[in-house]
């Protein structure tokens, strides 16, 4: 994971590429057990659905995914344009062994 973690207004977050400004390579989540590409969020959506996930409407602006046997809460932006890394790899903690972050 190259980047730089930017604490602003109260929220972290990472900044991809390195400090000698390289380029960064796109990154992709891969549903392991598949080894598919998750390509929108209906695609995701049935992953985490199959792993005990539910479906929060309680913002129109995020879709969110909670777990009942933990306190974990997913949270995307609306706009699957708009999934980056650091929502991958909130992902991939919260789900060990079925997820991973890969470069294009």
């Amino acid at each position: 994971m190259s980047g730089v973690w930017v604490f602003k207004n109260g929220v972290v977050r990472l900044v991809e590429g390195d400090c000698q400004g390289a380029t960064s390579r796109r990154k992709v989540l891969v549903h392991l057990p598949s080894n598919e590409v998750i390509t929108s969020y209906a695609v995701l959506e049935r992953k985490l659905y199959s792993l005990g996930w539910e479906r929060y409407y309680d913002d129109p602006d995020l879709l969110q995914f909670h777990k009942r046997s933990t306190v974990h809460l997913i949270s995307l932006p609306k706009d699957f344009n708009r999934f980056k890394s650091m929502h991958m790899y909130d992902i991939v903690v919260k789900n060990r062994n079925e997820f991973e972050v890969r470069d294009m």
